[in-house]
């Protein structure tokens, strides 16, 4: 009985020495998850707003298959109000110039500005306006909405 009872204690002793070592590295390295990598790797997700001001219909969605064919991800597109709808920029919205530039570089736009925001869980917020180089979207293909004659 006194075997069993000291088994009991020395695998509690363990469990509660596990718990303490675990809770000091997850302290310890919390400042390391805070900050970002130091460099755009290949395997890392560059997360993507694609934010239409100029008012041109499927311009987002334009901006949106071109920037995903690139190999970025883009969590959400649509309209952006409160923007210049006649000239586009790049918004870096983490401190990582370097990665909204890339984004900027796929789209073919110029300017890039940081204005960080950590509200936001992404790393760049793109806004269209008219003097986007896909401003002029193919419609088309899609089906017409008048009657046919």
């Amino acid at each position: 009985m006194k075997r069993l009872r000291l088994g009991v204690l020395i695998v509690l002793l363990l469990a509660v020495v596990a718990g303490v070592v675990s809770m000091v590295g997850q302290w310890w390295g919390a400042g390391e998850l805070a900050s970002p990598p130091a460099e755009v790797g290949t395997s890392e997700r560059v997360r993507v707003e694609v934010l239409n001001a100029a008012g041109i219909p499927g311009l987002a969605r334009g901006a949106t298959d071109r920037l995903r064919d690139a190999g970025f991800d883009v969590v959400f597109f649509g309209n952006g109000r409160g923007f210049e709808p006649e000239s586009s920029l790049v918004l870096d919205r983490v401190g990582r110039r370097e990665v909204a530039a890339e984004v900027a570089r796929a789209l073919g736009i110029p300017r890039v500005v940081t204005r960080p925001d950590t509200t936001l869980y992404l790393e760049v917020t793109v806004v269209l306006g008219k003097d986007w180089a896909g401003a002029t979207v193919d419609t088309s293909s899609r089906p017409s909405l008048a009657p046919e004659k």
